[in-house]
């Protein structure tokens, strides 16, 4: 087994995919705080209930596959896609049952602050466990050196 299928196998594909939704769901949050008070402006999201369902069918189809080194592919939502190089793109959607205001804004402050903190943590809890993983990995090769 070579360097890049260790690295390709277990948890860190699914580590790395939650840090990449978590920063690009925190650029679409940000992007919403910036225009609070925009008129017209409408507030996105992207579904997290969508990208656990799609990251979990990638898991299972992992583990069914016949061979250990089956790839980690992520598959296509409405909201989430891969782009030309591997990348990972959300196509946010307006949220349902946003109340709008007199400037046709549906800010939410309190709603957004919500989900700061908890994609925060996420990427937290995500970039922890991977640097827990690499740490064995590191301390593995230098107990073969």
């Amino acid at each position: 087994m070579s360097l890049v299928d260790f690295v390709d196998s277990g948890a860190l594909p699914v580590l790395e995919t939650a840090m990449k939704f978590a920063a690009r769901r925190q650029e679409i949050i940000a992007h919403n705080i910036a225009n609070i008070e925009t008129p017209d402006f409408r507030q996105v999201n992207v579904s997290i209930a969508g990208f656990q369902r799609a990251l979990g069918e990638a898991v299972e189809k992992r583990r069914s596959a016949s061979n250990d080194t089956a790839k980690f592919e992520l598959g296509e939502t409405s909201e989430l896609e891969r782009g030309p190089s591997g990348e990972l793109v959300l196509k946010p959607e307006t949220p349902c049952g946003s109340l709008l205001f007199h400037d046709r804004n549906n800010r939410d402050l309190e709603r957004l602050m919500q989900d700061q903190a908890e994609n925060s943590a996420s990427f937290r809890v995500a970039s922890d466990l991977l640097r827990t993983r690499f740490d064995m990995l590191k301390s593995a090769i230098a107990q073969r050196a």
